[in-house]
């Protein structure tokens, strides 16, 4: 998530388009390496092209990710009332919140807290381009895609990317997401004070 965050920022900054050429290919060779080191990270690999092929074991948490979402319908199946959470999907509370999310409170429910970070990080964009600090600018901009991307990652696990333990921020459970994303959120309205227009 770091990662992509430096990369965003130094595409919105004056930099030197040759650069990327180069970053990006490095970048494809380190996630070859790191995928082919460890043999848990194919089998992630493997599994998210197909899920039934391992349903007991690495897919698992896929298969059950997707059971959650079915039942939920348009306006779920009601608070606190999920199935799934009950010793069926792992990690219900981290890794796989917006599943029970979706469960809970449906499709609308869904679209509602999607809808909610679209509408912070369009907020924090608009801000950053005010800014007149540079530094100030480049560093919301930073931020707001670490978060971003992070929650992208969460909710592309159910079913879109294969599963990485990223937390959703702002909503799963777990001490130091939590801090690290509100002390985040803490300096981003710090800088947006600076353009008379607090977060």
């Amino acid at each position: 998530v770091m990662a992509c965050s430096i990369v965003v920022m130094i595409i919105v900054s004056p930099f030197p388009f040759i650069y990327f050429v180069f970053l990006g290919a490095l970048g494809v060779v380190g996630i070859v390496l790191m995928i082919l080191s460890a043999p848990y990270r194919m089998e992630r690999i493997l599994s998210f092209l197909d899920p039934f092929q391992d349903p007991l074991g690495s897919g698992f948490q896929a298969i059950q990710a997707l059971y959650a979402i079915g039942p939920g319908g348009l306006l779920g199946v009601g608070f606190d009332k999920s199935i799934q959470k009950h010793f069926y999907l792992p990690e219900p509370q981290t890794d796989f919140i917006f599943a029970i999310v979706a469960e809970e409170f449906g499709f609308l429910g869904g679209v509602l807290l999607i809808g909610a970070y679209l509408w912070l990080f369009k907020t924090i964009l608009q801000v950053s381009k005010n800014v007149k600090d540079l530094f100030g600018s480049l560093l919301m901009i930073g931020i707001v895609s670490m978060i971003g991307i992070q929650t992208l990652i969460n909710l592309g696990v159910v079913g879109l990317f294969p599963v990485t333990g990223v937390t959703l921020p702002l909503m799963s459970y777990g001490g130091t997401s939590l801090t690290i994303t509100l002390m985040s959120i803490g300096i981003l309205i710090n800088i947006s004070k600076s353009v008379n227009c607090v977060l």
